[in-house]
């Protein structure tokens, strides 16, 4: 991309943010975030130029910069992410390193961060604005929705559906061809062999339903 970018959220995703786009030799204009006591300090040599809402720079995109959302929290995502659409009306960018497998079948949409040494298999289909961090493996023909998160090392095999908003955490195995519903999660770990509903949370080897 020619334009260079505002990261929005100055943390842990929003640095790795920052060291990815600037491997792939984008700019990074600087981050936004709410702490103000991040305001007019420097994170790995980048400003953080004040708060998400702050008008004198959120003006700059779509016109002279992008953005990129990095906010880990769903709520405060979908947040961030409307107010782009509907007053700036642009996208999120993706975020996706040189070391990730990308195949040419894979289709993918606005606004994922995407870690390094993620794998995607061929067919694949990733939606909007999903944070899939280091290593994860995701199988052919894997459908993920949106605002969904992926682990460290995690293992998606073929056919899976992830729907929207669920949360799987680091080192999990999901066997092929099941669906894991809106708003789940699946603990750190876990070894899933059966579809997981709606909302529930899962646990252990092999996955299985926990009270919360």
């Amino acid at each position: 991309m020619e334009n260079p970018v505002i990261i929005l959220g100055a943390n842990p995703l929003g640095r790795q943010a920052k060291e990815i786009l600037e491997s792939n030799g984008n700019v990074v204009y600087g981050f936004l975030d709410d702490n103000k006591q991040l305001h007019n300090t420097e994170i790995d040599n980048i400003v953080v130029l004040g708060s998400t809402d702050d008008d004198g720079f959120l003006k700059l995109i779509g016109k002279k910069c992008e953005a990129f959302v990095a906010a880990d929290e769903n709520k405060l995502r979908k947040n961030l992410v409307a107010m782009l659409q509907e007053v700036r009306h642009v996208q999120p960018i993706n975020v996706v390193p040189k070391v990730a497998v990308l195949p040419q079948s894979l289709e993918m949409g606005h606004g994922n961060f995407i870690d390094n040494g993620v794998i995607f298999g061929a067919g694949a289909v990733i939606g909007h604005h999903n944070i899939i961090n280091a290593g994860a493996i995701v199988g052919m023909e894997v459908k993920i929705g949106n605002f969904v998160q992926l682990g460290s090392g995690t293992v998606i095999n073929a056919g899976t559906v992830v729907e929207d908003e669920a949360f799987i955490g680091s080192g999990v195995t999901i066997v092929g061809g099941i669906t894991i519903g809106k708003g789940a999660r699946v603990g750190a770990g876990s070894v899933v062999v059966a579809p997981v509903k709606a909302g529930e949370t899962v646990f252990g080897n092999p996955a299985q339903k926990i009270k919360t």
